[in-house]
């Protein structure tokens, strides 16, 4: 079993484990109240969020991220599949084959570099002991 060095020991997460009892991390999304001694939970209504929506939404003039009449976007990953004798292509996800042949498109200098390095080392007889 190995130990993490030090400098690694402070990029590491802290965990509920190697700390003392109460210690709760939690995740990210704030406190919305508190904890009562009968432990139920209260909500303190002036850490609720609220979102202001504007008045009169059809005239107001900022747009949202993404407009909700946008077609659904088509995946460029494809498989065929025989139905009923016919072929038929189907979108797929991405998969560890795409992801190598994304980085050997954007990493061709290293690529070739271990190609050669393996045919380097296929020619290159082992010696016998």
């Amino acid at each position: 079993m190995f130990k993490p060095s030090q400098p690694m020991m402070a990029r590491l997460r802290l965990t509920t484990k190697q700390v003392n009892g109460g210690y709760y991390k939690g995740n990210r999304t704030g406190s919305m109240g508190y904890f009562a001694k009968n432990g139920s939970y209260v909500i303190d209504w002036k850490k609720v969020r609220t979102y202001a929506v504007p008045e009169n939404l059809d005239d107001f003039k900022l747009t949202p991220f993404v407009t909700k009449l946008m077609a659904p976007t088509k995946s460029k990953y494809t498989q065929d599949v025989i139905q009923n004798s016919r072929i038929i292509e189907r979108e797929r996800g991405f998969s560890g084959k795409d992801y190598l042949d994304l980085w050997a498109s954007d990493n061709g200098q290293e690529v070739l570099e271990q190609e050669r390095l393996e045919q380097q080392s296929a020619s290159t007889p082992t010696p016998r002991q």
